[in-house]
């Protein structure tokens, strides 16, 4: 059982909310949430601890707290939340090395759980149907697959270093439900949804409360190893922009990249290299590990986890009601026109 439990990103909203649901847990003992700044939301019963992970500081805080459980959710996806895509990546490579050296040193850490992602597989035309956890991280050229990599590996070393703590990473499936906001939801949120002409993109989602249901399950059980978790089934990207009620603008792959550049300047969408790769090529991941190993079984599936998305979002102009409105005035309008008709052709 976890007597000690150190939570690493807690000004952010899942590392809040996984916080004060860990505090709830009669499972855990006692929670510690840790950032360099405090959260906007209450931490229920844990306590908080300013720290910055790229600070040896870190592992004076581990010990004398006497923790025993480290959760690590101090990974950002996205510059804009660490100031730079630099301190992104000092926070994400850096901040990790510190943690895990700190953790190394200590004998009361017993168990490191790592809240990881599918980018780590890239995206690109030679892709597998589906990924599993045993095929090598491939197609990080930058910004946060690239890091999450590396934390990655930095992980597996401290695991060879340390065979007797127990080492669970998860790599979830993109994140979405009513109060997520990431690059992707802002993506799904635009008036006009730009797509690359000629592709449809495979797309897999884990909702947000089955992300901190897995993450709360990885901490108070024992399960070694690298899962993948996501919904079950699979969302084209144009049944997504669809369900979203928006009208798509194909654009050609020559043309893909810039236009990102332009989203970017203008904040409008953070169209990042990696991001136009999967929103080009899509990403599949296999989830049996986690089904079988893991014992998590998501509540939503992806396409259900997509709907509590749209559903918390002011529907697009093609949102299906509108839709059949439109369809049922034009069924009157033609109706009437061919009443008239037959008046017509009766008096003609």
């Amino acid at each position: 059982m976890a007597r000690v439990v150190l939570v690493t990103g807690v000004s952010r909203d899942i590392g809040s909310r996984f916080t004060r649901l860990l505090a709830a847990d009669p499972a855990v003992d006692r929670v510690l949430g840790a950032d360099v700044v405090p959260p906007r939301d209450d931490l229920g019963g844990a306590e908080f601890v300013r720290v910055d992970l790229r600070s040896p500081v870190v592992s004076r805080v581990l010990a004398r707290e006497e923790v025993d459980t480290v959760a690590h959710l101090n990974v950002i996806a996205a510059p804009q939340h660490a100031g730079g895509r630099a301190t992104m990546k000092e926070i994400n490579v850096i901040g990790t090395m510190q943690l895990l050296a700190a953790c190394q040193r200590l004998p009361s850490v017993r168990k490191v759980v790592v809240k990881s992602s599918t980018a780590v597989y890239g995206a690109s035309p030679d892709d597998p149907a589906m990924f599993t956890e045993d095929m090598e991280p491939r197609g990080a050229r930058s910004g946060f697959a690239k890091d999450a990599v590396e934390v990655e590996g930095y992980v597996r070393g401290f695991a060879r270093r340390r065979p007797d703590v127990i080492v669970t990473t998860l790599r979830f499936a993109n994140v979405i439900g009513p109060r997520v906001r990431t690059p992707i939801t802002r993506y799904f949120t635009l008036p006009v949804i730009p797509t690359v002409l000629g592709f449809d993109a495979r797309l897999q989602f884990t909702h947000e409360d089955d992300l901190l249901e897995a993450l709360r399950l990885a901490v108070v059980s024992d399960r070694p190893g690298t899962f993948n978790v996501a919904g079950s089934g699979v969302l084209m990207l144009s049944q997504a922009i669809r369900r979203m009620g928006r009208p798509s603008l194909p654009v050609p792959a020559f043309a893909a990249a810039t236009l990102g550049q332009a989203f970017r300047a203008f904040r409008l969408a953070d169209f990042t290299p990696e991001q136009l790769d999967f929103l080009t090529y899509g990403r599949g991941v296999d989830t049996t590990r986690m089904r079988e190993e893991l014992g998590f079984k998501p509540c939503y599936t992806t396409p259900e986890a997509f709907e509590t998305f749209a559903a918390a979002h002011e529907p697009g102009v093609l949102n299906a009601e509108r839709v059949r409105s439109a369809e049922q005035r034009v069924a009157e309008f033609l109706g009437v026109r061919e009443d008239l008709n037959g008046v017509r052709q009766r008096h003609g």
